[in-house]
């Protein structure tokens, strides 16, 4: 704050300026709660209390933007079609594939999404999973993976059907994302979201629509090549 007031960037998008103003409402009106839900796991570490903080104001802008109540039964209804949501709840793809990941709530279950994001190198930024979904703690993902595609088609969602080596199999959508404009000169900063659920769930979601979820093709994958168990990959 300065002088009263909040300076946003003027390169955010809409969305992006929404969640930073709801950010800040969790921060001033009820920091209290957040430090007392804070307090109550204990950190061993400044750091990780000071994470936990950003942690639940970021939940908090999110429910702000998007009342759980509101938007599950909205997901619902629309056979969880992301763009329809970002239009209705005013928010970016990124933003409503997190939110899809938290609707764990008992009595009032969405499906058990995860989600991945990761940059043109492979790194991986985020990771959320609401179910069991295997992500590796270090490494990149699978060069297998359609979500690396996903670059090379702007605005687009590709949707893929992956087998991990346990045998689960797993609906995935992976979508590239902007995070902000840039000015002329600076290097623009990409990512593609992964967003995906078990394939039980996956006759909910209207991108499985004219897919054949009984007898699928899918894809072997693995978490990673370094933690690999398939011997004959052609990767």
């Amino acid at each position: 704050f300065h002088r009263r007031r909040l300076m946003l960037s003027e390169m955010s998008d809409q969305a992006g300026r929404t969640f930073q103003v709801a950010y800040q409402i969790g921060l001033t009106e009820f920091g209290s709660v957040i430090g007392s839900i804070a307090d109550r796991f204990e950190p061993q570490d400044g750091p990780a209390k000071a994470l936990l903080r950003v942690s639940l104001a970021n939940y908090f802008a999110a429910a702000l933007m998007m009342p759980y109540a509101k938007f599950l039964e909205a997901a619902e209804s629309i056979d969880y079609d992301t763009d329809v949501l970002g239009a209705r709840f005013q928010a970016s793809f990124e933003q409503v594939a997190h939110r899809l990941t938290t609707l764990g709530r008992s009595g009032a279950r969405g499906i058990p999404f995860f989600l991945i994001r990761i940059d043109q190198a492979g790194n991986v930024s985020k990771r959320f999973s609401a179910g069991s979904f295997p992500f590796s703690r270090f490494g990149g993902t699978c060069p297998l993976w359609n979500i690396h595609e996903a670059f090379q088609v702007s605005g687009k969602i590709l949707t893929q059907i992956i087998e991990m080596p346990d045998g689960a199999k797993w609906f995935s959508m992976a979508r590239q994302s902007r995070r902000a404009s840039t000015g002329w000169g600076e290097a623009e900063s990409q990512f593609v979201i992964g967003l995906g659920c078990e394939l039980k769930y996956a006759h909910r979601l209207i991108y499985a629509r004219g897919i054949d979820l009984k007898s699928p093709v899918t894809t072997p994958i693995g978490v990673n090549c370094r933690l690999c168990e398939r011997p004959n990959c052609v990767q």
